[in-house]
């Protein structure tokens, strides 16, 4: 086979199971809502069976809907046969995936499943099959030809039972008003967690990190603090240990340009008096937008204040170290 039949052949497959995929939009109809309202009013979790490729949907279907705010997992219907079943209650719904309908080892635990009394629904092309028929509610995937050549590997079938297992978890968690902080609960050790759940306190320099400086002392004495720091800016604060002002190192490079003799002139003189800063409280995805807003130019660092007062600081670098973007 030459590199045109090749690329023809993928271009094929993806025709073929993009337009089955479209076809399945007419597919969403009453049941399929009434499945929606099934879940969303279920008390207990959401089980998803399937052999074979069906069941590497379902695995897939079950981590969607326990991301997003649905209880769920994926059951093996051998397994469930030897014992499994006792993770099966009542209170269950259970989403039996088989693109025939006449899967033995899904067919052979229905009954058991019936007899527990969970709520049976069939993802299937077979709307006639004993799956079909076994099922409380049944969502059709249509029965396309699969994009293998042999007709024969589930190709086309599991795309389409994908994607409509995505439509069902999407319309649940939309349903549900699932918010994005509410989405980094359930990933909080991914970058998406990090984005969506640091706050200010989590990343901003304190205590002994913290550059401070009173607004009568010398510029000379900020330029210390702000090289032991490291931060390239110092809070400016009061008598009274209040937020007065903000001295970058930028501020000190333009003084530079205009008076050498200005090391001895108090910060007071020199600093910036109405700074960005941000509470602790907020998050840290809100510090970086803050940040990458300011006209003219963007800024580095935020003073944290509490109370009127300097109690950390926000540099840029510790923001995107830690992913927030």
């Amino acid at each position: 086979m030459d590199n045109d039949m090749i690329r023809q052949k993928a271009v094929d497959t993806l025709k073929l199971e993009s337009e089955a995929v479209a076809k399945l939009v007419s597919n969403v109809n009453d049941e399929f809502v009434k499945v929606v309202r099934c879940i969303l009013d279920c008390p207990a979790r959401v089980i998803v069976t399937g052999m074979g490729k069906s069941g590497h949907i379902a695995r897939k279907m079950a981590a969607t809907f326990a991301s997003t705010g649905t209880p769920s997992f994926f059951l093996h219907p051998a397994e469930a046969f030897h014992g499994d079943l006792g993770m099966v209650t009542e209170k269950d719904i259970v989403i039996a995936i088989s693109n025939s309908g006449e899967s033995a080892e899904t067919i052979k635990i229905l009954p058991i499943i019936r007899r527990i009394g969970a709520t049976i629904v069939a993802m299937t092309g077979g709307m006639q099959s004993q799956l079909a028929q076994a099922a409380d509610y049944v969502i059709d995937i249509g029965h396309e030809k699969e994009a293998c050549p042999l007709n024969l590997a589930p190709t086309t079938s599991t795309t389409c039972t994908l994607a409509m297992g995505d439509a069902l978890a999407v319309a649940v968690m939309s349903a549900r008003n699932f918010t994005k902080q509410d989405f980094a609960v359930f990933h909080p050790g991914g970058a998406l967690g990090r984005r969506l759940l640091l706050k200010v306190e989590n990343v901003m320099h304190t205590d002994e990190e913290n550059p401070v400086i009173a607004a009568e002392q010398t510029v000379k004495d900020a330029l210390f603090v702000m090289t032991e720091k490291g931060l390239g800016a110092v809070s400016v604060v009061d008598a009274d240990g209040k937020f007065v002002g903000l001295l970058t190192d930028g501020i000190v490079r333009r003084a530079l340009a205009k008076d050498y003799n200005f090391l001895d002139k108090t910060v007071g003189s020199i600093m910036f008096a109405e700074p960005l800063t941000i509470a602790k409280n907020k998050m840290a995805t809100e510090a970086l937008s803050v940040m990458e807003k300011h006209k003219p130019r963007p800024v580095t660092v935020l003073p944290v204040l509490e109370d009127g007062k300097p109690i950390g600081m926000v540099h840029l670098t510790d923001l995107l170290k830690q992913g927030v973007v």
